[in-house]
C-alpha cells in the first residue's frame, strides 16, 4: 500500500489460547520495524495480556489508548473482561468465548466507525463461544451477520496455494443439499474479485467435483458433478471467468495443477483445509470474502495445549496482518475511507 500507514484491529480471540501470546509477539515485532505497512491495534483485555507477558516473559511494553482512533503507534484498546479472573490457559469457558464475542464486536464497531482499515482476528473456541450464548459455526458466519454480508465465503490464502469454499463448518452429510448452482458461482465470483486484488491480475481457479473422481460419470454421488457443479463452471465461464472443472479433489493440489492455477475452489472444509494446512501451515491466512471490510486471520486453532507457555508459532498472525495491509484501503490512518468488497 501506498501513503499513510493504515490502522488494523486485531482482536485476541479466546484468551485461554495462543492469541494473547500471539499479540503480545506481534507487538513485539512492530518495536522491532516489522510492520512500516500499518498500525495494528490490539482489542482485549489488559489484564489477560499483562497475565500472559508475565508467564511467558514477551515484554508487554505497548501503550493502551481508549479507542483506535487515539492510536499513532501499534497500541491496545481495552475491552471489559468482568471473569479475566477466572480464565486459565488451556480451559474452556463461557466468560473466555464472551471475551473473544466482544473483541470482535468492538473491533467491527471500529471499522465501521472508519476508526481502522481492516481487522485481523486470533482464533477462538466454537464451543466457549456458544456456551456464551453466541452460536455461530466460526469468525466467518459472524463477521457475515454483524456486517450485513448478502454474500461471503472462506478463503485461505498463500502465495504457492489458495482455496476457497463452496461450504464450511457443517457435517459432511450436509454438504449434498447445501451445493447449488447459486452458492457454487457466488464462491467463484468471490474468489475471482479477490485474487484479482491479492494478486493484480485475473486468476486461474480450479473446481473440485464433490465425489471420488469427481462423480465418475455418475458412478458415485447423486451427480452433483453433472446437475450443480459443471453448470455452474459453466455459467462462470460465460461471465468471464477463468475457470475449469469439476475435478478430484485428491489431483486439485498437485505440484503440477498448483503450478498451473492460483486458486481451487472446494465443496467442503476438509476439501481443501488438509492440503493447506500441509503445505502452508505457518503461512497460510483465512480471509472472509465478500464482506464491506478486509478481514482476515490465522488458519489455526486456539492450541490451548500450548497456550501461555510463550512456544507459539507467530508465522500466520504475521502474515494475516500483512495480508490485511495490503486489502486495505489507502488512506491516511484515522480518516473514512471507501472500504472495498473483497
Amino acid at each position: 500500500m501506498t501513503g499513510f500507514p493504515q490502522r488494523l484491529a486485531i482482536t485476541l480471540g479466546d484468551p485461554a489460547g495462543i492469541g494473547p501470546e500471539l499479540c503480545l509477539k506481534l507487538l513485539a515485532a512492530c518495536q522491532a520495524g516489522q510492520f512500516p505497512d500499518c498500525i495494528p491495534v490490539i482489542f482485549g483485555s489488559v489484564p489477560v495480556l499483562r497475565r500472559v507477558a508475565a508467564a511467558t516473559g514477551i515484554p508487554f511494553t505497548a501503550p493502551i489508548v481508549p479507542a483506535a482512533s487515539a492510536a499513532t503507534a501499534p497500541a491496545v484498546v481495552p475491552l471489559e473482561c468482568p471473569d479475566a479472573d477466572t480464565i486459565h490457559p488451556g480451559q474452556m469457558t463461557a466468560a473466555a468465548g464472551e471475551a473473544a464475542f466482544q473483541a470482535c464486536r468492538s473491533a467491527i464497531a471500529a471499522a465501521l466507525a472508519g476508526e481502522v482499515a481492516g481487522i485481523v482476528t486470533c482464533p477462538l473456541n466454537k464451543r466457549a463461544l456458544h456456551a456464551a450464548g453466541y452460536p455461530y459455526p466460526g469468525h466467518t458466519e459472524l463477521f457475515a451477520e454483524y456486517l450485513s454480508a448478502s454474500q461471503s465465503c472462506m478463503m485461505q490464502y498463500a502465495d504457492d496455494i489458495a482455496c476457497s469454499f463452496v461450504t464450511t463448518h457443517v457435517g459432511y452429510a450436509e454438504v449434498p443439499q447445501l451445493l447449488t448452482m447459486k452458492r457454487i458461482g457466488e464462491v467463484l465470483d468471490l474468489t475471482d474479485a479477490a485474487l484479482r486484488r491479492i494478486r493484480g491480475a485475473a486468476p486461474r481457479l480450479l473446481v473440485c467435483g464433490l465425489n471420488p473422481h469427481a462423480g465418475e460419470d455418475g458412478l458415485f454421488g447423486n451427480r452433483e458433478e453433472e446437475r450443480l457443479i459443471a453448470p455452474a463452471i459453466q455459467a462462470a465461464v460465460a461471465r468471464g471467468i477463468n475457470c475449469v472443472g469439476p475435478v478430484p479433489g485428491d489431483t486439485a493440489f498437485t505440484p503440477y495443477a498448483r503450478k498451473q492455477y492460483d486458486a481451487v475452489v472446494c465443496m467442503y472444509h476438509d476439501q481443501g483445509h488438509i492440503p493447506v494446512k500441509m503445505i502452508a501451515f505457518d503461512r497460510a491466512v483465512n480471509v472472509t470474502l465478500g464482506l464491506p471490510i478486509p478481514r482476515t486471520s490465522v488458519d489455526h486453532g486456539t492450541a490451548f495445549d500450548i497456550a501461555w507457555q510463550g512456544s507459539a508459532d507467530p508465522g500466520s498472525l504475521f502474515q494475516a496482518v500483512h495480508l490485511a495491509a495490503k486489502l486495505a484501503p489507502e488512506d491516511r490512518a484515522g480518516t473514512k475511507a471507501p472500504l472495498p468488497s473483497i
